[in-house]
Protein backbone atom coordinates (compact mmCIF):
# COMPACT_ATOMS: atom_id res chain seq x y z
CA UNK A 1 0.00 0.00 0.00
CA UNK A 2 1.19 3.60 -1.19
CA UNK A 3 1.97 5.75 1.08
CA UNK A 4 -0.88 8.15 -0.10
CA UNK A 5 -3.05 5.52 0.79
CA UNK A 6 -1.85 4.96 4.15
CA UNK A 7 -1.71 8.93 4.56
CA UNK A 8 -5.82 8.53 3.74
CA UNK A 9 -6.96 5.29 5.08
CA UNK A 10 -4.87 5.88 8.97
CA UNK A 11 -7.56 8.77 9.97
CA UNK A 12 -10.68 6.86 8.62
CA UNK A 13 -9.51 3.60 10.59
CA UNK A 14 -8.94 5.74 13.80
CA UNK A 15 -12.12 7.18 13.78
CA UNK A 16 -14.21 3.78 13.17
CA UNK A 17 -11.48 2.07 16.01
CA UNK A 18 -12.79 5.35 18.52
CA UNK A 19 -16.46 4.90 17.17
CA UNK A 20 -16.06 1.12 17.81
CA UNK A 21 -14.49 1.43 21.25
CA UNK A 22 -17.27 4.22 22.00
CA UNK A 23 -20.22 2.09 20.74
CA UNK A 24 -18.51 -1.00 23.06
CA UNK A 25 -18.40 1.16 26.07
CA UNK A 26 -21.58 2.25 26.15
CA UNK A 27 -23.32 -0.97 25.23
CA UNK A 28 -20.88 -2.80 28.01
CA UNK A 29 -22.38 -0.14 30.68
CA UNK A 30 -18.84 1.01 30.63
CA UNK A 31 -19.90 5.08 30.51
CA UNK A 32 -22.47 4.27 33.26
CA UNK A 33 -21.12 5.83 36.63
CA UNK A 34 -23.86 4.03 38.47
CA UNK A 35 -22.73 0.43 37.11
CA UNK A 36 -18.67 0.76 37.26
CA UNK A 37 -19.26 1.62 40.79
CA UNK A 38 -21.85 -1.23 41.62
CA UNK A 39 -18.82 -3.34 39.94
CA UNK A 40 -16.31 -2.09 42.69
CA UNK A 41 -18.75 -1.78 45.47
CA UNK A 42 -17.52 -6.05 46.35
CA UNK A 43 -18.65 -5.89 49.94
CA UNK A 44 -22.03 -4.06 49.32
CA UNK A 45 -24.16 -5.01 45.76
CA UNK A 46 -21.93 -6.02 43.92
CA UNK A 47 -22.55 -5.89 39.84
CA UNK A 48 -19.78 -8.57 38.54
CA UNK A 49 -21.12 -8.03 34.78
CA UNK A 50 -18.21 -5.72 33.96
CA UNK A 51 -15.88 -8.40 35.05
CA UNK A 52 -16.67 -10.05 31.36
CA UNK A 53 -16.29 -7.04 29.72
CA UNK A 54 -12.82 -6.77 30.83
CA UNK A 55 -11.83 -10.20 30.50
CA UNK A 56 -13.15 -9.76 26.60
CA UNK A 57 -11.34 -6.96 26.57
CA UNK A 58 -8.07 -9.02 27.74
CA UNK A 59 -8.28 -11.19 25.23
CA UNK A 60 -8.42 -8.91 22.36
CA UNK A 61 -5.29 -7.10 23.67
CA UNK A 62 -3.63 -9.81 24.37
CA UNK A 63 -4.03 -11.52 20.73
CA UNK A 64 -3.53 -8.12 19.09
CA UNK A 65 -0.06 -7.16 21.10
CA UNK A 66 0.85 -11.01 20.34
CA UNK A 67 0.80 -10.18 16.29
CA UNK A 68 1.87 -6.52 16.86
CA UNK A 69 5.14 -8.05 18.42
CA UNK A 70 5.89 -10.30 15.32
CA UNK A 71 5.16 -7.46 12.95
CA UNK A 72 7.40 -3.70 11.99
CA UNK A 73 4.36 -1.94 10.81
CA UNK A 74 0.65 -1.90 10.80
CA UNK A 75 -1.27 -2.91 8.02
CA UNK A 76 -1.55 1.00 6.70
CA UNK A 77 2.37 0.70 6.35
CA UNK A 78 3.04 2.90 9.62
CA UNK A 79 5.26 1.91 12.38
CA UNK A 80 4.65 -0.04 15.37
CA UNK A 81 5.67 2.10 18.21
CA UNK A 82 5.81 -0.43 21.45
CA UNK A 83 7.26 0.16 24.64
CA UNK A 84 10.58 -0.58 25.22
CA UNK A 85 10.21 -1.04 29.00
CA UNK A 86 8.52 -3.48 31.59
CA UNK A 87 10.51 -1.87 34.27
CA UNK A 88 7.57 -1.24 37.25
CA UNK A 89 9.03 1.71 38.99
CA UNK A 90 7.50 3.99 41.52
CA UNK A 91 6.32 6.72 38.86
CA UNK A 92 3.56 3.60 37.72
CA UNK A 93 2.94 2.51 40.90
CA UNK A 94 1.63 6.08 41.81
CA UNK A 95 -0.11 6.80 38.79
CA UNK A 96 -2.16 3.68 38.96
CA UNK A 97 -3.06 4.59 42.67
CA UNK A 98 -4.04 7.88 41.45
CA UNK A 99 -5.92 6.32 38.93
CA UNK A 100 -7.35 3.44 40.71
CA UNK A 101 -8.40 5.53 43.47
CA UNK A 102 -10.74 8.67 40.67
CA UNK A 103 -11.71 5.59 38.63
CA UNK A 104 -13.05 4.22 42.17
CA UNK A 105 -14.65 7.84 43.41
CA UNK A 106 -16.40 8.98 39.89
CA UNK A 107 -16.99 5.47 38.60
CA UNK A 108 -15.59 7.59 35.07
CA UNK A 109 -12.18 6.75 33.53
CA UNK A 110 -10.56 8.25 30.47
CA UNK A 111 -12.42 6.45 27.79
CA UNK A 112 -15.60 6.44 29.40
CA UNK A 113 -15.50 10.15 29.70
CA UNK A 114 -15.04 11.63 26.53
CA UNK A 115 -18.02 8.93 25.74
CA UNK A 116 -20.16 11.03 28.82
CA UNK A 117 -18.86 14.16 27.04
CA UNK A 118 -19.77 12.96 23.68
CA UNK A 119 -23.41 12.28 25.22
CA UNK A 120 -23.39 15.87 26.66
CA UNK A 121 -23.32 14.25 30.47
CA UNK A 122 -22.37 16.87 33.37
CA UNK A 123 -20.81 14.48 35.79
CA UNK A 124 -18.26 13.42 32.44
CA UNK A 125 -17.57 17.12 31.76
CA UNK A 126 -16.75 17.50 34.92
CA UNK A 127 -14.45 14.55 35.10
CA UNK A 128 -13.10 15.44 31.67
CA UNK A 129 -11.92 18.80 33.00
CA UNK A 130 -10.36 17.81 36.09
CA UNK A 131 -8.48 14.88 33.76
CA UNK A 132 -7.15 17.42 31.64
CA UNK A 133 -5.96 19.74 34.77
CA UNK A 134 -4.16 16.26 35.77
CA UNK A 135 -2.36 15.72 32.89
CA UNK A 136 -1.13 19.31 32.73
CA UNK A 137 -0.30 19.18 36.57
CA UNK A 138 2.02 16.03 35.47
CA UNK A 139 3.34 17.64 32.76
CA UNK A 140 4.55 21.10 34.88
CA UNK A 141 6.09 18.44 37.85
CA UNK A 142 7.92 16.05 35.24
CA UNK A 143 9.22 19.13 33.77
CA UNK A 144 10.52 20.64 37.31
CA UNK A 145 11.95 17.54 37.70
CA UNK A 146 13.48 17.09 34.52
CA UNK A 147 11.94 13.35 33.90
Amino acid sequence: MSSKHSAILAPLFSLLSGLLFGVGLIYAGMSNPAKVLAFLDIAGNWDPSLAFVMAGALAVSVAAFYLAKKRRETFLNTPIDLPSTSVIDRRLVIGSIIFGVGWGIAGICPGPALVLVGAGNDKGFVFFIAMLIGFAMFELISKRKGD
